[in-house]
């Protein structure tokens, strides 16, 4: 019997996948329309400058993209990876400079084109899943040693200061499960691993103990303001130091409530949902705007799905990105080499990242932290990293059989 991938008792394409992915450009469109038009000046635009259909936009130049990445065998594509990886740095670098990188709600994390932005840190992930698979499909035994190691370790955590100082935290934070998860695939030693795991534990516990008890004169200056008052909300710590004045207490108070508004907004949101939800473009706290526009659409988008569609239809959701997630599994394992497989583990763990952190920040189960929902959050250079993301791991699955 022939191997020939193009035979039909082997499908090109995982198809359930793909089922998958339409069913979330579909939601996704439908609650980025619910999300924006509640709001005044988005409706008096015309229809075709409206945000939900600009996502539809970015959905189509998506899947032109992911599969533009099909037609190319992914080794072929790995080839140019520690190119692509390298270029990747160069505008990591590029954006932090002054008049080059642009300045947008207090980040500086785009590139202003006449017609689109472009966020390199989005399509850093994409990237890095290549150059990291890349490096650990070299020979098991080469794994082992200590240099190769130490190696991978730097091309792991590179790009990650790089995007915090953008800031951009929840983008530097999914790098490091993925290249770790990656890295324990491949089969790096345990030792290593479980002394690196010891090791970022030790800072972990460091940075809270920092950011919860030393005092304003000893603090770590690593984190930006606003990134550790998400993280004193998150602890339920007191703004106000123990000897401030009445003035200084009031205006900590302040603060706050203003840093804690928008995880409120989005628990009520879930909570009020219930069962079956008040109904598309039904949701007071959009409607009412006591979920702030800017946000609703963005990394919120989940709480207005929650309070529209109830529990059923987070469930859906959930079960959407389920099958995301699985299929990618069952790809990596048939994958025909430890690239496709690296490749496929990649993709789903920096995808599972994506929806564990954004989805926890919703129900305030993990820090708010800027990180979008997959095809669902609207974003032009989000939406194209994960059809890209998903183009190469069906680029995995075309080319499981042999030669």
């Amino acid at each position: 019997m022939s191997n020939d991938p193009l035979n039909e008792k082997y499908p090109r394409l995982d198809r359930l996948q793909l089922v998958a992915l339409a069913g979330l450009m579909i939601v996704g469109t439908l609650f980025v329309f619910s999300a924006t038009m509640v709001n005044p000046v988005e409706t008096g635009k015309a229809w075709f400058a409206q945000l939900w259909f600009k996502q539809v936009i970015w959905y189509g130049l998506g899947i032109g993209a992911g599969a533009a990445v099909c037609l190319v065998d992914y080794h072929t594509l790995a080839r140019w990876s520690f190119v692509a990886y390298w270029a990747m740095i160069l505008c990591l670098v590029a954006v932090l400079i002054p008049h080059i990188g642009s300045i947008h709600n207090g980040a500086r994390r785009w590139f202003d084109f006449p017609v689109f932005q472009f966020q390199p840190s989005e399509f850093a992930k994409v990237v890095f899943i290549l150059a990291v698979a890349n490096f650990l499909s070299r020979p098991p035994d080469e794994l082992k040693w200590s240099e190769v190691f130490w190696q991978g370790i730097g091309l792991v955590v590179l790009p990650f200061p790089l995007i915090l100082e953008e800031p951009d935290m929840g983008s530097a934070l999914v790098l490091l499960p993925t290249g770790l998860v990656m890295m324990f695939v491949a089969g790096t030693p345990k030792k290593y691993l479980l002394t690196l795991g010891a090791i970022v534990g030790i800072l972990g516990v460091v940075l809270v103990a920092d950011i919860l008890f030393a005092p304003p004169a000893l603090r770590i200056k690593i984190l930006q303001d606003y990134q550790r008052q998400r993280l004193l909300v998150y602890f339920g710590a007191n703004f106000a130091d123990a000897n401030a004045t009445p003035e200084q207490k009031k205006a900590a108070q302040e603060t706050q409530r203003e840093s804690s508004y928008q995880g409120k907004q989005s628990l009520i949101s879930v909570g009020s949902g219930g069962f079956w939800g008040a109904g598309w473009c039904n949701g007071k706290q959009t409607s009412l705007q006591f979920m702030p526009s800017g946000a609703a659409h963005n990394d919120f988008i989940f709480s207005v799905i929650a309070e529209e569609e109830g529990f059923v239809g987070s469930v859906m959701v959930l079960t959407l990105y389920a099958v995301v997630l699985f299929t990618g599994l069952r790809i990596a394992v048939q994958a025909r080499d430890r690239l496709g497989k690296l490749v496929a583990v990649g993709v789903v763990t920096l995808l599972f990242s994506h929806v564990f952190i954004n989805i926890g920040m919703n129900i305030r189960i993990v820090p708010v932290t800027g990180i979008p929902l997959p095809l669902l959050s609207y974003g032009g250079s989000s939406v194209l990293c994960s059809l890209i993301a998903l183009g190469l791991m069906q680029n995995v699955y075309m080319n499981r059989r042999g030669y």
